[in-house]
């Protein structure tokens, strides 16, 4: 089904673009105007809702742009974040692993590391293994916050990860207790990213940037959370709106 509506959507596009651009821009800028009219509050609530959805088409074709794989790895390098905190011959376990793309570059740029991935998502963890990976690298299905491959292990990496979790103070204990992990390196989104959060927040409309996520957290909300789990952080930078962070277990 999704495949026939894609091909729709060609062969709709192509008549589309047969209009000028000019033209097919003043249309829906007038369109987005009509739908803004009336209450304010209300007006502003609808609008992003559309940007939401606008959101969704931007990322389906920055995928299909980057070959499968989202240019945001590329343009953030925010791989680098964890390759850097992360010595040759360290034993890492990728929580939330996905495809596999933070965990490969771990496992490539740190060749004397054992490298494992755990997601639970089974298709993703075919496109995990069918990719080239590196023989210091292997993946694992498993819910983790149930189970993980069992410790001990220097790093925990965890890339927006935490945001989908309801109950993050207990994961990350259990995390702490299971990996013995001497250092946990996160990445999530930040609330205080752009004022428009607070203001989705406030007229009442989805204000999360996936709808699996069960928080984005302002940076206090990060600090006392993961204080109240154990972990004392040692370093902390909000690069492009998210929350890098390297924390270590206050008792170990």
């Amino acid at each position: 089904m999704k495949a026939i509506a894609l091909a729709l959507a060609n062969v709709l596009a192509s008549l589309w673009r047969l209009v000028p651009q000019r033209l097919r821009h003043v249309f829906l800028k007038g369109l987005f105007v009509l739908e803004s009219r009336g209450d304010a509050k209300s007006g502003l609530a609808r609008l992003f809702s559309i940007q939401d959805d606008l959101e969704h088409v931007v990322n389906e074709r920055a995928l299909a742009y980057g070959g499968g794989e989202h240019p945001k790895h590329r343009l953030m390098r925010y791989h680098d974040f964890f390759v850097d905190r992360i010595r040759d011959g360290e034993r890492v376990l990728d929580i939330g692993c996905g495809y596999g793309a933070v965990a490969r570059s771990i496992a490539q740029a740190r060749p004397r590391s054992v490298v494992i991935g755990v997601d639970n998502d089974n298709g993703r963890l075919g496109q995990a293994r069918s990719a080239k990976n590196p023989d210091n690298l292997s993946f694992v299905e498993a819910d983790a916050t149930r189970s993980v491959p069992p410790g001990a292990w220097d790093a925990v990496v965890l890339s927006n990860v935490l945001e989908h979790i309801a109950d993050r103070e207990g994961f990350l204990k259990s995390l702490i207790r299971t990996t013995q992990a001497k250092r946990f390196l996160i990445r999530v989104p930040l609330f205080e990213r752009d004022w428009k959060l607070p203001m989705r927040r406030e007229v009442g409309a989805n204000y999360y940037s996936d709808p699996d996520h069960k928080i984005e957290p302002m940076l206090s909300e990060f600090q006392a959370e993961t204080q109240a789990a154990g972990l004392a952080i040692d370093e902390l930078i909000t690069p492009w709106g998210e929350i890098w962070a390297s924390l270590h277990p206050k008792n170990p």
